[in-house]
């Protein structure tokens, strides 16, 4: 990463002011650029081979920034854009910083910012999970189904003012908190979120809470080129609930170091609630009914191994169950394996490889079929993702 400092506007801070004392300011600027080659075996009935960008880690740049106000207080900015190499696309549909953007104050007691920002469930449990570590978390190639516990952070949450505590012995928590905007409603499309984690040696803790009003256009449709009559959710996996009026999460994990292994496990239980009280353009209720609701049970292995400092080695198991789905239930099996090969601290090789078996019955009330989020839906029960491709961070 490059450090620029803020010399010339210090010195001339300076020289308007001279009995005050001078702040210290420094902006940075940082980022990831990852390409590879990606192979689907089933992608609408075809297999495809394929350049693809943000296969390890989603691709980005962008800007962070503080200034010492003494005493202890900073004022903090992030300003986050993705980005797709391979073609040079803008990310996040559009969205100019849509990864993050916000600004606030640091202290001795916390942080405080406002904007655009991860969940505070995600922020504790997403580093014990493989999608949002290891498993291609940039292309969600290795995440939960549809990522429909946002463990990989594919919905960030606008217009929200977030906590995080420091760390006090091992212990620390945060919560966010979303406006919906709505005039003459407080709870139409708000967010909110809580987490806690804890940390003693090789012991690592950690459980979350997300709650969110009318998904579809609060969380999955918050982007710049979302539709706001219409569904925002394509998965197979989870898009017949566009119309749910709430979304719920809870997740929690535990993670353990042992020598050169970790070992984690994580659970997450979402729930859709209150189907068919949103009103999405050419959807019909889901065929569970009014006013009904879907549950997903996901419980996670995974398991890294760092063989020498350069190469790392993982591995991952995810179950899935969907109950209250149409007319039936669907299960979803997922397995990970990847690998990766630093050339230096800021350069590495990747290889991760996915299979999904599907079974059941969906949420649109069809025959499950595998949907790996990152990829196109196969049309059968079964899909296989292999990536491989190089990454640069700066």
């Amino acid at each position: 990463m490059k450090r620029v400092l803020l010399t010339a506007a210090a010195a001339a801070a300076a020289s308007a002011a001279p009995g005050i004392a001078l702040a210290q300011s420094s902006v940075t600027l940082y980022g990831i650029v990852d390409a590879g080659f990606t192979y689907t075996s089933n992608s609408k009935g075809s297999s495809q081979i394929a350049l693809t960008g943000g296969n390890e880690s989603a691709s980005r740049w962008g800007v962070r920034g503080s200034e010492d106000l003494g005493g202890g207080l900073n004022a903090i900015f992030t300003l986050e854009a993705g980005f797709n190499p391979a073609n040079g696309t803008m990310g996040q549909n559009g969205t100019e910083f849509g990864r993050l953007a916000f600004v606030g104050l640091s202290s001795p007691y916390g942080t405080v910012t406002l904007g655009r920002q991860y969940s505070s469930q995600a922020d504790f449990v997403n580093p014990m999970s493989a999608g949002a570590t290891w498993a291609a978390s940039g292309a969600g190639y290795g995440t939960h189904p549809a990522d429909l516990d946002n463990l990989n952070n594919s919905n960030r949450i606008n217009n929200s003012v977030k906590y995080q505590s420091v760390t006090w012995r091992g212990l620390s928590f945060g919560g966010l908190y979303s406006f919906g905007g709505q005039p003459g409603s407080l709870a139409r499309n708000q967010v909110w979120s809580l987490g806690a984690g804890y940390t003693s040696g090789p012991l690592s803790l950690a459980a979350g809470y997300l709650y969110v009003s009318r998904p579809n256009f609060s969380f999955w449709g918050d982007k710049a080129n979302d539709t706001t009559t219409g569904s925002n959710i394509a998965n197979p996996i989870i898009s017949g609930y566009a119309s749910a009026g709430a979304e719920h999460i809870v997740a929690a994990g535990a993670q353990y170091a042992f020598g050169p292994a970790t070992a984690s496990v994580v659970y997450t239980n979402t729930r859709f609630t209150d189907l068919g009280s949103v009103d999405v353009a050419g959807l019909a209720p889901n065929g569970a009914g009014n006013g009904s609701h879907a549950t997903f049970n996901s419980a996670e292995l995974n398991l890294r191994y760092q063989a020498t400092p350069a190469l790392m080695f993982a591995l991952s198991y995810d179950y899935t169950n969907g109950t209250g789905v149409g007319n039936g239930s669907a299960v979803y099996h997922t397995v990970d394996f990847g690998a990766t090969y630093a050339l230096s601290k800021r350069t590495d090789l990747y290889a991760v490889g996915v299979f999904q078996h599907a079974a059941g019955v969906d949420s649109t009330g069809h025959r499950a079929v595998a949907a790996i989020i990152g990829s196109t839906p196969s049309t059968s029960a079964v899909q296989t993702v292999v990536t491989a491709g190089i990454r640069h961070r700066f």
